[in-house]
């Protein structure tokens, strides 16, 4: 018997001063089995930086022709693509010849060795990668809870999350933009 996945229920009310975005997100987010509670933060904290109408969640780890977040324009094609975690270059090359613009969000403790290894690999393709602070991560994942009302305000490279269970900040840096 397959384990299903955990569901998290977030309402959220979001302040994007980067952009002047104002919203109040309710998200549904289900955890895969596979799936640790950072990574699936980082999917929740990627989803609210890019945060517009049409964004939705993929089927995730569930499959592998589909990045974790996306949106389409009126015509059916892939506008956004986002992957959460370390992806191989040749993902990413992929992503970006059938998507116009291909974001990464790399959020564990090994990052900074993924980055060294893969760099070179990246430099060429039109993708902006970004690495979350794993501490930061790792504090904000200590706040889950299976429905939760939070707080995020995003301002430069950096995202305060307020919730009942406390409150982090993340940060992240731009390895390639």
């Amino acid at each position: 018997m397959a384990l299903k996945p955990t569901i998290y229920k977030f309402k959220i009310a979001l302040t994007d001063l980067n952009r002047n975005y104002y919203d109040t997100l309710n998200l549904t987010v289900a955890q895969h089995p596979s799936e640790t509670l950072e990574r699936m933060m980082a999917r929740m904290l990627a989803y609210c930086i890019n945060a517009e109408e049409s964004l939705l969640f993929t089927k995730g780890l569930g499959t592998t022709d589909e990045p974790d977040l996306w949106t389409h324009t009126p015509d059916g094609r892939i506008g956004l693509w986002i992957d959460i975690g370390e992806p191989a270059p040749e993902r990413i090359k992929k992503a970006t010849r059938i998507a116009q613009t291909v974001k990464v969000y790399s959020f564990n403790s090994k990052s900074n060795i993924w980055w060294i290894q893969e760099q070179a690999s990246f430099a060429p393709l039109t993708a902006a990668v970004f690495r979350f602070d794993w501490p930061h991560i790792q504090a904000l994942a200590a706040l889950a809870q299976r429905t939760m009302d939070i707080s995020v305000t995003i301002s430069g490279e950096s995202a305060f999350v307020a919730a009942e269970a406390g409150e982090c900040e993340v940060n992240w840096v731009a390895l390639e933009a």
